[in-house]
């Protein structure tokens, strides 16, 4: 029966990209290879790792899953895109090397999918966790707050730009569910980095097909030092200015689309602030002409006194200025 089961369901790619975090590469892989829905393919894309994972994928004795190692490092997004191409599945899923999938994650989106063709993605609501793995409840609720999914009744979003775009409710890299064949994944282009997972939103929201909301908690998603929010921060400049360059190519495409001509106003607003992120990371490194540029765009577009705080502050001394 369960043989059967697996043959008449769609097969769904999990896609893993990972680079040097082994223990949580184990962890996993053991939450995907635990799904209560069976009929999987599990591709890892390893960059290049200092440490060949290729043992851990041994480990597990598992056919299903497909281990690929680059023989240099691609970058975060060239890495993760090939994991994309190269799924077989009907429906696709992210499933990081740093987060966990509760078992019944597959089982819960893939009905909505395949009862209703007109549906671009399913996804859920995701716990955030410590880096150890325990969950934290503050996090958790002030997650789900923020990203509007609180008070989300379950149901079908058609079209679904503002929940995903504005609300930013949906999480492609961490708590959805795709349908593979509305992706044209060759025309990604390479400049929205690690944004990728906003732009795939997009994406799935221009297909004109809608997005089902399940509302549980049905993914895991952890805070530690490594992830690319963290780096973002006062302690990596350079992380801060490569994730402000692929939000502002996402934010300046959204204003090209007469599609999303509704949402301008925010859209400008929002690449005011994240040029001013541009900016502030630019004078942490020292390079304070190019920042003052960034800061006077930003101005151009939406006023702020965070804005011209960091501008006036340009102007001190290298060394000072970098402290902001």
């Amino acid at each position: 029966m369960a043989i059967t089961n697996q043959i008449n369901q769609p097969l769904v790619s999990i896609i893993t990209p990972t680079y040097n975090r082994p223990e949580y590469l184990k962890v996993a892989l053991s939450s995907a290879v635990r799904q209560t829905y069976q009929n999987i393919e599990i591709i890892v894309s390893d960059n290049c790792s200092p440490q060949n994972p290729e043992s851990i994928i041994e480990s597990f004795e598992d056919s299903r899953i497909r281990f690929f190692r680059n023989q240099s490092n691609l970058g975060m997004f060239a890495n993760t895109m090939n994991a994309f191409k190269k799924a077989r599945g009907k429906y696709v899923a992210c499933l990081l090397d740093d987060d966990i999938w509760e078992e019944d994650f597959l089982a819960k989106l893939v009905p909505a999918l395949e009862e209703n063709a007109d549906l671009a993605l399913a996804f859920c609501d995701h716990y955030v966790v410590k880096a150890d793995g325990t969950i934290n409840v503050a996090a958790t609720q002030k997650c789900s707050d923020f990203y509007k999914r609180t008070n989300l009744k379950e149901g079908t979003y058609q079209p679904f730009y503002k929940l995903s775009l504005v609300d930013r409710a949906v999480s492609s890299a961490t708590a959805a569910l795709i349908r593979k064949e509305i992706i044209d994944w060759d025309s990604i282009p390479q400049e929205v980095g690690g944004s990728w997972d906003i732009y795939l939103n997009y994406l799935c929201c221009r297909s004109g097909l809608g997005a089902y909301y399940y509302p549980a908690k049905l993914t895991r998603y952890r805070e530690h030092e490594q992830t690319e929010t963290m780096q973002s921060g006062r302690r990596n400049f350079q992380a801060k200015i490569r994730k402000a360059k692929a939000d502002l190519f996402c934010y300046e495409q959204f204003m090209q689309d007469e599609q999303l001509k509704e949402l301008y106003p925010y859209f400008q607003k929002k690449w005011g602030e994240v040029s001013t992120n541009l900016g502030i990371g630019l004078m942490r490194g020292e390079n304070l002409r190019e920042a003052r540029i960034r800061f006077w765009d930003s101005l151009k577009k939406h006023f702020s006194l965070r804005t011209i705080a960091a501008l006036i502050l340009s102007f001190t001394p290298p060394k000072i200025a970098a402290k902001f």
